[in-house]
This record gives C-alpha cells, structure tokens and sequence, in this order.
C-alpha cells in the first residue's frame, strides 16, 4: 500500500475545501441553519411531540442526515470528475499507484468534509433546539458509513457524468426527494397504511431511521435492517467502482 500516495491524493483534494471554505462548508451550514428556525423554532413549538420528543429535536437527525448525503455525493462527485476534465486524471492513472489508493485517497478526502460538515451541524443545531444523543457510539457509526457510501456512490457519478449539469441530475432530481420523503421531517408512522408500506422501499428511510434512533432511542425501522441495509448499498458501491477500474469505464478513453 502506497501511503504516500493517499497521502498526497488525499491532502490536495481536501485543501480544495479550504479555498472554498463559503461553499464547501459555509453554505450548507446556514441552509441547515435556516431549517432549524424554520421548522425547528417557528413551527416546532406548535407542533405535537413525536414519539415524546419535541418537533425541533426530532428532525435534527434528518437534517443532519439530508445534508450528509448531498453533501458526500456533490464532494466526491466534483473531485472525481474535475481531473477528467482537465485531463489530470490520466497523469494519477500512469503514476504508480494502485487503483485502490486512488478510491481511498479521492474517497477519503471527501468523507472527512463530509463528517466536518455533520458535525458542524450537529453543533450548530444546539443554538437553536435542545438535544441529546443516547447512542453516541452508533451515531458515529452511521455517520462514517453514511458519509463513505455516499462519497463512494457520488465518485461513481462523478465517473458516469460526461458534462457538468450530470453531476447535478441525481442529487437535485433524486437523492434530495428521497430525503425529503424519507421522514426527515415526520415520523413514517402518520403515514396511511399504504404510504407506509411504499416509503419502505426508499432507502433514505433506514438511514434516518437509523441515524434518529441513535439520538433518541426510537425509530420506525429496527436499527439492525438500518445497518444491514447501509452495508448492502455500501457493498454495491464498491462492487461498481471495482468494475469501473477493472473495464477503465470512461477512464481510459
């Protein structure tokens, strides 16, 4: 293993996050910011508890968690797909460094934004609502793992896309529905029977399911189908980018 390779890889893309400090990190921030006031303070207080948890502190996992996954996608995606565009990429493909070094360091780089993005909301949040997290231990967990299966799923886009509004397509039209449909903001049990039984074929659902148990103790799906379901996506990531590299799909030509 190349260590000094990863270790290059990894600390140029997340310089890339300083010299874009506003958009990187600062505007995510305030939009989540701006969902607290919103929904957190304004319209919170005259909401019913759910599950015996106030409004503004039950959707902090969500928010959380909504902004994780564009973030992680957008991040991994636009550090993949720049070096295809200026044609560096094939400069790191005839370096000696396995293909393996290249995913952790481009990969890597982009989950540890994704985490300092997280927890800066996280932190952010307890300026506006009073929170607790039961399961801090978990939290983690599936913070790490929702961060690196989305870095992986955005590095993949960011091969797929042959121009820059692709990048675009799958977190705008269908990444950010599913979070907003996948009970960020309500429990899925208000649901009719019906809907309850679609929503369950969203993914986005066990993730914040997951992710708000760890707060709070309560979910609307097992933790255990959460954390299976997360390892099976994360399993399928990696089993694309091994065919990407293996066949050079739109990387060798």
């Amino acid at each position: 293993m190349n260590f000094y390779a990863i270790r290059a890889i990894y600390l140029f893309e997340l310089a890339r996050t300083w010299r874009t400090l506003l958009q990187s990190i600062a505007t995510p921030v305030i939009s989540t910011s701006l969902y607290f006031v919103v929904f957190g303070s304004a319209i919170g207080a005259r909401m019913e508890a759910m599950h015996g948890i106030p409004y503004g502190a039950f959707i902090i996992p969500g928010l959380i968690m909504m902004a994780l996954l564009t973030e992680s996608i957008s991040n991994a995606s636009f550090g993949i797909y720049m070096p295809r565009y200026s044609g560096t990429i094939y400069e790191v493909l005839s370096a000696p460094v396995s293909y393996i070094e290249i995913v952790v360091g481009y990969v890597g780089a982009a989950a540890t934004k994704s985490i300092i993005l997280g927890v800066i909301i996280l932190l952010t949040a307890r300026l506006f609502v009073d929170y607790e997290v039961q399961h801090p231990l978990m939290m983690a967990l599936f913070l790490v793992l929702t961060a690196v299966t989305f870095c992986l799923f955005g590095f993949i886009i960011g091969i797929w896309a042959d121009g820059w509004e692709k990048l675009q397509i799958v977190p705008a039209l269908i990444v950010t529905p599913l979070a907003f449909l996948g009970g960020s903001f309500y429990s899925i049990e208000m649901l009719p029977p019906l809907w309850q039984k679609i929503t369950l074929f969203n993914p986005v659902v066990y993730l914040i399911s997951g992710f708000r148990w760890s707060f709070y103790g309560v979910s609307d799906i097992s933790v255990g189908i959460s954390l299976a379901m997360i390892l099976g996506f994360l399993a399928a990531c990696l089993l694309a980018v091994w065919w990407i590299f293996r066949t050079g799909y739109r990387l060798k030509n």
